[in-house]
């Protein structure tokens, strides 16, 4: 379900110049970064990419959603790291990402772990933004 302009607690800015290879900052300058295409899709690899700026943030957010859902499981996450990966390749409509997320949750059986993780999924802002847009892979 989509919330409202009235219902937003924060907006976060971020302008880019020249694209893919150029930079992108955000209007408090506590990001600032130079972006360049990877090596692997013939760029310098200099700086970041939007690809490592997403996993970044997906990754962040998942721990965030992991966090509540525990919570509300009185499961035991402290010690836990979700980590994103995010492709990048050619599709039909030119090009499109995938994303693997892995969860490492120490101090909870793997059964555990797989149901903690695929709740998060499920109130994760970011998996709800690419829900039936894009493949996203959960691994424990």
């Amino acid at each position: 379900m989509s919330i409202q302009h009235s219902d937003v607690l924060y907006t976060a800015v971020a302008t880019a110049e020249n694209g893919r290879d150029g930079r992108v900052a955000t209007d408090d300058g506590q990001l600032d970064v130079v972006v360049n295409p990877p090596k692997a899709m013939g760029g310098s690899g200099a700086g970041t990419n939007p690809e490592q700026l997403f996993a970044a943030g997906y990754s962040a957010c998942f721990q965030g959603a992991l966090g509540v859902v525990a919570r509300n499981e009185n499961a035991d996450v402290s010690g836990s790291t979700v980590t994103a990966e995010v492709g990048i390749g050619k599709n039909d409509e030119g090009f499109g990402i995938i994303v693997k997320i892995s969860a490492t949750i120490p101090n909870v059986d793997a059964e555990t772990a797989k149901s903690l993780i695929e709740k998060a999924h499920q109130v994760c802002p970011y998996s709800k933004a690419t829900r039936g847009n894009i493949t996203v892979e959960l691994a424990v």
